[in-house]
């Protein structure tokens, strides 16, 4: 049997999408495995000077609709940049072992984020980041910043600024990860829904390559990512709101919080919510409980405010 791999042509998506094909000949050795390189419209807008962050799908359609097509069997995404609702005829087969979610620091001075000079400049392209970034030190100045990761890290030695934050599954697979100053500890800066995931992408009426897929899937992890793109779902703000999560596993039960943010950082709400998941589907539902908390404190008016801001940017741009 012989399987296509539809992936970006990044540094990053490649080694995703051979780790995936490894996986797969380790447990089915008799199998073809081939990748088949899909070039996105958000491969297409990175080098572009636009405002804003990019729309989440513009890394994922294409291959979408390859895989509908026919053309590729298997999709091998970043499960962050992967819409809450999918095309009708796809489905994700399987989440592969988590990566560390965390997001990380890297500064020129080496110090950490509460030590950095005041004024400083540190690169995001994220809102999430930057609002974050803002809550704990509104003395310094966000700059955006675009590209695959050996690009940032470039823009960053080439640039005045002092610092930028990436996440940390990215520079670990990639083997970058010597030049990271400090671990953003999750617990207190929430990473993007479902960051350091992988989703193994198939159409639902492939039975066989979703059982070859299911084969790589890690239940604890396809669960914790369900609640958190439950409750991105449920929050209906998309990329554009400063907005995280982080689902883990506490003995039995699992927990999830999440928070929204201000773009300036002056607002940032959290909330939490635990409860015993055995399945996706109760997973999915601690998820929408935590985004129904987060919406009765006021979440959906900063939610409204980004989304003002962000039509205000297009315009201008």
């Amino acid at each position: 049997m012989t399987v296509v791999i539809g992936t970006r042509g990044s540094e990053l998506a490649m080694w995703q999408a051979n780790y995936v094909r490894d996986a797969l000949l380790r447990i089915h050795g008799n199998l073809d495995v081939r990748l088949d390189v899909i070039k996105t419209q958000g491969d297409q807008r990175l080098g572009a000077d636009t405002p804003g962050p990019l729309d989440k799908g513009l890394f994922t359609r294409e291959i979408e609709r390859a895989l509908l097509a026919g053309e590729v069997s298997l999709a091998v995404h970043s499960l962050k940049d992967l819409p809450t609702e999918q095309p009708d005829g796809v489905m994700i087969a399987a989440v592969p072992a988590r990566e560390d979610p965390a997001d990380v620091l890297i500064s020129k001075s080496g110090l950490g984020l509460a030590d950095l000079p005041a004024g400083a400049t540190v690169l995001t392209g994220s809102p999430r980041r930057g609002s974050q970034v803002l809550h704990r030190r509104n003395d310094l100045r966000i700059a955006p910043i675009r590209g695959n990761v050996p690009t940032r890290l470039r823009k960053l030695a080439e640039s005045d600024a002092e610092a930028v934050v990436l996440a940390r599954a990215g520079l670990v697979r990639l083997g970058l990860d010597e030049p990271i100053t400090e671990r953003l500890d999750p617990a207190w800066f929430l990473p993007a829904c479902g960051q350091g995931a992988l989703a193994l992408q198939v159409r639902t009426d492939d039975a066989e390559t979703a059982g070859l897929a299911a084969a790589l899937d890690d239940p604890a992890s396809h669960r914790v990512v369900a609640a958190e793109r439950a409750f991105l779902a449920g929050m209906g703000a998309g990329c554009r709101a400063p907005l995280g999560a982080y689902a883990r596993y506490e003995g039995d039960e699992l927990s999830v919080s999440g928070m929204i943010g201000s773009l300036d950082g002056s607002r940032v709400l959290c909330q939490e919510v635990s409860g015993v998941v055995a399945d996706l589907q109760a997973a999915e539902a601690l998820g929408q409980l935590l985004a129904q908390r987060l919406s009765g404190d006021g979440a959906m008016d900063i939610i409204d405010e980004a989304r003002r801001a962000a039509e205000a940017s297009e315009d201008v741009g």
